[in-house]
C-alpha cells in the first residue's frame, strides 16, 4: 500500500473489482476515472449501468455503445470535462461486425470532436455479455480545476 501525503490527482467514482465481479475471485481497488497533471483518464466503458453495475443492451452492440459513450460523457462531466475535451478513443469489439453499428453510434456522440482513434478486435472483454468497449483519454475544459 502506497500513503501519499499530497494528492497528485483525483479519483472519481473509486470501487473494489469484489463488488463489481462478485462471481471472480478478485480484489482490486480500481476507480472509472483519474485526473491527474490536467487529463482525463477513463476506464473502458462498457454496457452498464454505473449506478447499479446492471448490464444493458444484451446482445446489442450499438446499445452496448451507447451506454458505454453516456458513461463516457457522465463520468467527463464528473471529472470537469466533457466529449468535446476528448483527444483520444479505443474502442474494442469482440467481433469485426459490430464495427459499424458501434462506430456510428460513437461517430454520433463525438461529432465534430475529431479525436484519435485506435480500433481493436479482441476475443473476449472481462463478461461474456459485454461487446464492446470504450475507453477514452481527455483534457480538463479548464485545466486549473483538477490534477493535483
Amino acid at each position: 500500500m502506497c500513503a501519499l501525503t499530497s494528492p497528485t490527482h483525483r479519483r472519481i467514482r473509486p470501487f473494489n473489482t469484489k463488488d463489481t465481479y462478485p462471481e471472480q475471485n478478485l480484489s482490486n481497488d480500481l476507480c472509472q476515472a483519474v485526473v491527474a497533471g490536467g487529463v482525463v483518464y477513463l476506464r473502458g466503458q462498457i454496457g452498464q449501468d454505473l449506478d447499479t453495475r446492471e448490464s444493458v443492451g444484451i446482445g446489442d452492440a450499438a446499445a452496448q455503445a451507447e451506454r458505454a459513450m453516456a458513461n463516457i460523457a457522465m463520468l467527463l462531466d464528473e471529472a470537469g470535462s466533457s466529449l468535446r475535451d476528448i483527444v483520444k478513443v479505443t474502442v474494442y469489439l469482440t467481433d469485426i461486425r459490430y464495427r459499424e453499428p458501434v462506430y456510428r453510434v460513437m461517430g454520433r456522440w463525438l461529432e465534430g470532436v475529431f479525436p484519435v482513434s485506435t480500433g481493436l478486435v479482441v476475443e473476449a472483454l472481462a463478461r461474456p455479455e459485454w461487446l464492446v468497449e470504450i475507453d477514452a483519454t481527455a483534457v480538463l475544459s479548464d485545466p486549473k480545476d483538477g490534477g493535483a
